[in-house]
């Protein structure tokens, strides 16, 4: 039997494990967008988010039979991309190489180069924070996690993710004080 585009996260994961061919590719659809952007923001390089976001999906296929249901499949998604992402950087620190350009072109917008230059400063920005405080901003300021869901993703208590939420945005404001008295 098909599988309906309007069931539930929790059935679309049951219908992927009892056998249906399409429910995973269902089930990704929803999230493939908001992974991406963890991971673009995470890694800063489109290309490596791409494919972090590819093994993420690629495990999630495989490693479905291990999802328990305690959290939500959201989370579990994210949270497997938020891991592929780590070990990209991890893999990175072993061994550097020189970064591509960024080739994403804003779209729609008033001002493109105005547009560019802030969210070229918002990027650059991001890493200079920590790994940890930029996943927490990341998923609670940007892709609008709630807070104790963000918690669920890095496996951390609550008052850790508000905590690298503050003094995440605490060096945001410093590194990005220039962009506020442009405005002016």
């Amino acid at each position: 039997m098909p599988v309906c585009p309007a069931l539930t996260d929790a059935e679309l994961m049951a219908a992927h494990r009892a056998g249906d061919r399409d429910a995973f590719g269902l089930l990704a659809g929803r999230y493939t967008h908001g992974m991406w952007k963890v991971a673009v923001r995470t890694l800063d390089h489109p290309e490596d988010a791409a494919d972090a976001v590819q093994e993420a999906l690629v495990a999630a296929f495989r490693w479905a039979g291990s999802y328990r249901g305690e959290a939500s499949v959201r989370t579990w998604l994210y949270r497997i991309v938020v891991n592929a992402c780590i070990d990209r950087i991890r893999l990175e620190r072993r061994r550097p190489t020189v970064p591509l350009l960024d080739t994403d072109q804003p779209g729609g917008r008033s001002d493109p180069a105005t547009e560019l230059a802030t969210r070229m400063a918002v990027d650059d920005a991001l890493l200079e924070l920590t790994v940890e405080q930029r996943l927490a901003v990341l998923l609670v300021d940007m892709q609008g996690c709630p807070v104790a869901e963000a918690a669920e993703i890095l496996e951390v208590p609550v008052g850790t993710v508000k905590s690298r939420c503050a003094r995440g945005r605490a060096r945001l404001a410093v590194l990005l004080g220039h962009l506020r008295e442009e405005d002016s």
